[in-house]
């Protein structure tokens, strides 16, 4: 029987081996570990000289197909969302190759030939704005079709910069259906946000005046970013994209938010989604009549601050895009309320609130770093997994998702718990993701992250072949006219026979 409920029914996770132990990190750099690991987390992840976004994605699509035992001719959406694409022409029709040719190395039939395959770039949004496209297509098709979409993303920072500690990369894969095994997703009720904010987080490809490459590497593979303007821009595009989804349920935040048994926010790091969860709960409160006004007037006075003017700030709406242009970058936009927030951390109610809806899974996320549009997938299906094996009992709950992109974009999804979750969470595998985990040196480090070498240590060479997984095995160099490659990558896949 057709059923308009569309959802998500599996996830699937790829992380490469290299790891950068962030205590020992700091040992290098001289930077305070206390403070790291309690603010960004344990480790991080690095691609290695012979992996891709794309390798990475394919891997974890595979790993969904064979851990939900997926036919592959009932795909006919394959989504990619990165912001670590190197081609500016094919996007997720690469992904597809490398699984066609892997499934039929393995004996079996290849994704369907009607699948449509697109990319979408939007920062860490990109797999959200994907599964959301993908849900929708669901709506549409006649048949029993499933969707993939998959979130992969190389979080690579300059040495030195503030962002360095939060790197990653990895990918996570996501099944789509109707009447899901694993969270239905309520689309009609998802809260969107988007304002452009000019220098928060971008990467300019640089070209020069008759359209060739500027320099040889004309692809920015780290950011321009703003590291305090960025954390304004996260909190007030979240809390509108909030605000629009309580709209939209017609739910009173207060309500809402104690009712609601799991948050997952998009997590560059370990202290943002707290934080975020606690402007936008005071942002809510705000926005919530005369009930929720006391409530915050409460919590104003334990602070010792006027709630008259933090109410007025958090109802105003900023102008993020003038602090750019007045270059007022240091000035944040909800300086009371900031103030509330750092004092509302110590409360009891707090701790309690953030404690029960956030802590599922996060402890497993502490070791996987920034790794951008697979951050928020990551943390659901670490989430579910750790549910499932303590024996906590989702079924039927409410759970929130707060996807967010800088640049700006958010999305706010109300999903609910499938009856039936726990089949499909037994198959998630995410703690197996984590393995294998090789720690580098710094010598190591240094070199990865400067040339993309691992010199006479590489991982083909010296370590053991981690089967069932996609690397590159050349970069084409021809140019011809009769035939010409130059920069395509083409990759080999690792059977596990």
């Amino acid at each position: 029987m057709r059923t308009d409920k569309v959802g998500i029914s599996g996830f699937a996770t790829y992380l490469p081996p290299h790891r950068v132990d962030l205590q020992q990190w700091c040992e290098w750099t001289g930077a305070c570990w206390e403070k790291v690991g309690k603010v960004i987390g344990t480790g991080f992840r690095m691609p290695g000289p012979d992996q891709s976004m794309y390798t990475m994605a394919a891997t974890a699509v595979l790993r969904l197909i064979d851990q939900y035992e997926i036919d592959p001719g009932r795909v006919r959406f394959l989504g990619l969302g990165t912001e670590s694409s190197t081609d500016n022409s094919a996007g997720a029709v690469i992904v597809k190759g490398m699984l066609d040719a892997a499934l039929r190395q393995r004996g079996l039939s290849p994704l369907s030939r009607h699948c449509e395959v697109p990319e979408i770039k939007h920062a860490c949004l990109g797999g959200i704005y994907a599964m959301k496209s993908g849900l929708r297509f669901l709506l549409t098709e006649p048949d029993d079709s499933v969707a993939i979409v998959v979130s992969a993303d190389i979080a690579k920072y300059e040495l030195g910069c503030s962002g360095e500690p939060t790197q990653g990369a990895g990918a996570v894969a996501m099944l789509l259906e109707r009447d899901p095994g694993l969270l239905e997703v309520d689309l009609a009720a998802c809260g969107s946000a988007s304002d452009y904010r000019a220098v928060d987080f971008r990467k300019p490809m640089k070209r020069g005046a008759d359209g060739r490459p500027a320099d040889e590497a004309p692809f920015r593979e780290t950011p321009i970013f703003n590291g305090k303007y960025s954390t304004s821009c996260y909190l007030d595009e979240t809390a509108c994209a909030l605000k629009e989804m309580l709209r939209r349920l017609d739910r009173q935040p207060a309500d809402y938010y104690q009712s609601v048994t799991a948050v997952f926010m998009h997590r560059p790091y370990e202290r943002m989604p707290v934080n975020s969860f606690g402007f936008s709960y005071l942002h809510g409160l705000a926005n919530n009549g005369a009930a929720g006004r006391a409530e915050l007037s409460e919590y104003c006075q334990a602070a010792d601050l006027s709630a008259g003017t933090i109410i007025d700030e958090l109802q105003a709406a900023p102008d993020m895009l003038a602090m750019v242009i007045d270059r007022e970058l240091e000035r944040h936009p909800y300086p009371e309320s900031m103030r509330l927030l750092r004092k509302f951390r110590e409360q009891d109610h707090f701790k309690a609130l953030v404690g029960g809806k956030m802590a599922l899974g996060s402890e497993q996320m502490r070791e996987l770093g920034n790794v951008y549009s697979a951050s928020l997938p990551a943390w659901i299906a670490a989430g579910l997994e750790e549910a499932c094996q303590t024996g906590r009992d989702l079924g039927g709950k409410e759970v929130l998702a707060v996807g967010y992109g800088s640049g700006d974009a958010a999305e706010a999804i109300p999903m609910r718990v499938a009856g039936h979750w726990k089949s499909a969470a037994a198959r998630i595998h995410f703690a197996d993701a984590l393995a294998p985990a090789w720690d580098l040196s710094h010598e190591q480090y240094l070199s990865l992250h400067r040339n993309g070498e691992l010199a006479s240590v590489g991982r083909l060479e010296n370590m053991e072949l981690s089967t069932g997984e996609f690397v590159i095995d050349r970069v084409g160099d021809s140019v011809h006219p009769a035939y010409s490659d130059h920069g395509i990558e083409y990759y080999r896949y690792l059977d596990r026979e």
